[in-house]
Parts: C-alpha cells; structure tokens; sequence
C-alpha cells in the first residue's frame, strides 16, 4: 500500500498541474512522498529530503532500489605478474563465472559467482589480482600515471589505487603512499608485497600538512574521506547516521586536503602538474563546492577526466551557480552504470604562486565556514543568529578597546598637570623662603637701630657692621636659592639673633651704669 502511494505522488508530481488533486498543494504532496519513503527504505528526513532534491521524479525510486542491491564483485588483474585472459581463464578453470568488466577498462573482470573463495584462491595469494571496486578504477584512469614521475596518492590505503598506479608505471619513478591512519597501512604494505609493487615510499602524515613534508610531485592522487553516501549498499547505517553537520564537516576537511593536494604538485612539471579529486559521495556539497573553492583559491584549471562515460556534474544546482568548466567533472550513480556512488574531477596547475586575497580574514571564513543550503530551515536561522551575535561581540569589544584607550589618555593628561602642579608648588615654597629671608633681616635692621648707643665710638662700629651686613645680603640674594645654603643661612640667622640679644643686654647695663 505504501510502495504504490509513493508511486501515485511521483506520477501527480511529474504532471502537477494535470494530475493533482484539488484543494492540495505541492508540498503536502512532496511531504507526503518524503515520509513515505522514509518508512519503506529506511531513511533519516534530511538524507531523504536531499535526495528527493537530487533526482528529481522517478529517478528516486530508481536510485533507491538500485542502493538495495549489492553491487557485483569486480577484481583488477595485476599487468605486473599476468595478463587478464590468462588471469581469467585460470579462474573459470576454478569454477568461476566472470566476464570483462566493460570497453572502458583493459584489467577489470566482473565475478557473477565462483565455488571456491575469490580471496583465497592460488592467484590471488600470488598477487595475480587484486580485490577493487570498479569505480575506484576510475580516479587511477584520469590520473594517467607516466614511467619515472614522482606521484603521491595522499590517502591511499587500502592500496587498491596505489598498486594499481606503480602496475601503470611498470615499477619505475617513485609512488608516495601516505595515509593519516597508521593502523591502516598494515593492509597498504601487505598488498605491494603481495603484487610486487617495488617503486612505493610508505608514510604516515596528515594530508593537510604535507606541502610541509615534501612536494613537487608530477601528479597527485586525492581519493578524499567523505560521507560514503554513494556505497549506501555496502554499509546500511548511512541511510541513518549521517547529518548535515557531517556532511559540512567532511566538506572542510576536503577543502583542506585539496589546497594542500595543489600545493603539493609543481606547476612547472614536463609532464604533469595534474591532481585528480574523487570521492565516494553523491553529495553536491562534497564535490562541486569543494572544486569550486579550489579553483577561486588557487592557480588551477579543470581538464578532462579522459572518461568517457558518466554524467557531467552540476554547473548550478538549486540556488547554487558554479563554475562553467565544472561540466567536465564525473559523476557515477548505482541506478545508471551499475557501480557505486562516485565524483571524478581533474586538475591542471598552471603556476606555483598561491594568489593572496585583499581580505585574509574571509578567506579564514570561507575556509572554515560549512556550506548553506536554505536560509528558511530552522537550523540556517540559529547560524545567522549566532554569526550575528559574533559580529555583535566583536564590535562591542572594540568599542571597550577604544574607551579603555580613552581613559589611559586622560589619566596622562592628569598626571601631567599634576606634575606641573607640583613644580608651580615648589616654586611658590622657594619665594615665600625668599621673602622670610626678608623679613628676618628687616627685624634685624631695626633692632640694631634700637640698641644703639650715645657714645661715638660704638655708633661708628654699629654703622661699620651694618653696611657690611648689608652688602653681604646683596651678594646671598644674587645667589642661586639651593636647599644647601637655605639651611646655612637659617643657622647664620639664629646665631646673629643670639649676638643681638647679648649686645642689647651689654647696652642696657653701659645705660644703668
């Protein structure tokens, strides 16, 4: 019942306004369709709404059936110890059903069904062929490996790519097969061992940081971590686990990867200068976006994939405009060429020089900022609101930045005057001094003049001392007032007022007398 009201909804939905009912609108019908699907194939609401928006009409049933259903066995022949005919007639000796995997490839062998295991059989322990995906053929194939160039495949293990890439070079040149996981990378030196692969330098690195480690590579190989939303047949928990916060998540991280990628390769390469990006994701956001960014941020340009079939990808999807050469990216689809989920893109570096921008701070942004889709969602509201409230703090801790500022200015002005303050004080102190001084030998003058005496001979004395009292009061004020001499002349002041006390004394009783 539910199947055929999901097929009822997509054939109303083809013709809207010819087969749909009246009084209900088009989103009451697409509601409906996203939660009936929900229900029969097990999907979470936003991986159904997304894909209810990527293949539009029946293409979704198409899709999600072809995702029920495990996708045949495919193995490579290794060019290195056999030839596929060979290779292929010792299996069917062996009870195996098998045929060529298809025109596009000279190594690739479909198994339908064997009766011995296709893992443990005398050829495969010999390293005759390895166990691989057929679209995980395909970024190897768009590479193109030459003998005797320098090659990194940044996230290779579990090997399938990378033995396939040394095969290509006959063993010749150098293949660096990094991956950030080292437990990994047991499997990735089992699989050279196992196939003869000699020309392999093994390590174990962030990608993000390799441009730090080693560069000028002739050519790079990113098969980048991703979602995994296109092999839905090979792990069922996608259809549930996955958010949109993952999908942004691996969205940034594959930005990081692929400027690193670029930064890695030498532009000036007689031979390459080539990165190829590829994922195992149907998801715009892991793809198109992510090449779009690449090519705003650096000297690159998209080239052909050398693939001939495949769909062309997405130059604008919904609201979204992306770059016009990105129709020469691929892409794979299960309900369409019978492989898993895959996005195939290729790069040729034109110059070594990394582009700076006018604003760093954006391109910060941008880096780290995960993509939008519709403003209207609850979600994106909660962004904007947080952005805002960011943009809001910043502009408030300016302005707490420039009121401190303020304040530090007054407080030096203040001191300042102060200062100034202070030195008018001392001044003011050192006149009034002065002026003590004064007055002090004013006093003195008039005692003198009260003490003297009738008799001739001690007024001549008096007057002698006076005058010279008087000159030497002329020669201190034209001296500098330093604390020093202040102090000496209040001694001299206390001993003179001493002398004219005794002299007063003497006088009064020569009078008596």
């Amino acid at each position: 019942m539910v199947h055929q009201r999901i097929k009822d909804n997509i054939h109303a939905l083809s013709n809207f306004k010819k087969y749909r009912q009246e009084g209900r609108s088009r989103s009451e019908y697409l509601t409906l369709l996203i939660n009936d699907l929900m229900t029969y194939y097990s999907y979470n609401e936003f991986f159904m709404e997304y894909l209810v928006n990527l293949f539009p009409g029946g293409e979704i049933l198409e899709f999600l059936e072809a995702c029920e259903v495990r996708r045949p066995i495919t193995i490579r022949s290794n060019s290195l110890k056999t030839r596929r005919r060979d290779l292929a007639q010792a299996l069917i000796n062996r009870g195996v059903n098998l045929d060529p995997i298809g025109k596009w490839s000279k190594v690739g062998l479909v198994v339908y069904d064997s009766s011995v295991p296709i893992g443990a059989t005398p050829e495969y322990l010999a390293g005759h062929y390895m166990l691989q995906g057929a679209s995980s053929m395909l970024p190897v194939m768009a590479l193109a490996p030459q003998d005797g160039e320098r090659i990194l495949d940044m996230c290779s293990a579990p090997g399938g790519k990378t033995s396939y890439i040394g095969a290509l070079m006959k063993n010749t040149g150098l293949v660096v097969a990094n991956d950030a996981k080292a437990a990994r990378l047991n499997s990735l030196i089992a699989n050279c061992h196992r196939l003869g692969i000699t020309n392999t330098l093994v390590c174990n690195y962030d990608g993000r940081s390799f441009p730090k480690v080693m560069g000028g590579f002739d050519r790079i190989l990113l098969d980048a971590p991703c979602s995994g939303s296109g092999v839905i047949s090979k792990d069922e928990q996608v259809k549930v686990n996955k958010s949109e916060k993952d999908i942004f998540r691996c969205a940034h991280v594959q930005k990081e990867l692929l400027l690193a990628a670029i930064d890695s390769v030498d532009a000036k390469s007689k031979t390459g200068g080539y990165v190829v990006y590829s994922t195992c994701s149907i998801m715009v956001e892991e793809n198109e976006w992510v090449v779009d960014f690449a090519l705003a941020r650096r000297n690159v340009k998209l080239v052909s994939t050398g693939i001939d079939f495949g769909t062309e990808g997405y130059t604008r999807y919904r609201d979204r405009r992306f770059h016009h050469t990105l129709n020469q990216t691929r892409r794979f689809y299960p309900h369409t060429h019978n492989m898993d989920g895959f996005f195939v893109a290729k790069f040729k570096k034109f110059s070594n020089k990394i582009p700076t921008s006018d604003n760093p701070a954006e391109d910060e942004e941008l880096v780290a900022d995960t993509f939008e889709d519709d403003t209207d969602k609850p979600k994106d509201k909660k962004r904007n609101e947080d952005k805002q409230k960011k943009r809001k703090r910043k502009a408030s801790d300016s302005e707490e930045n420039n009121s401190v500022e303020k304040t530090d200015k007054t407080k030096k002005t203040e001191n300042i005057s102060d200062q100034s303050d202070t030195t008018e004080e001392k001044a003011d102190s050192s006149n009034s001094t002065d002026k003590k001084s004064d007055t002090q030998e004013e006093t003195e003058e008039t005692l003198t003049k009260a003490t003297e005496v009738k008799s001739p001979a001690k007024k001549m004395k008096k007057n002698n001392k006076t005058s010279t009292d008087k000159k030497n009061n002329l020669k201190k004020k034209s001296e500098k007032n330093t604390p020093e001499k202040k102090m000496k002349k209040k001694v001299v002041v206390s001993e003179r007022k001493k002398k004219i006390k005794k002299k007063v004394l003497e006088d009064l009783d020569d009078a008596e007398e």
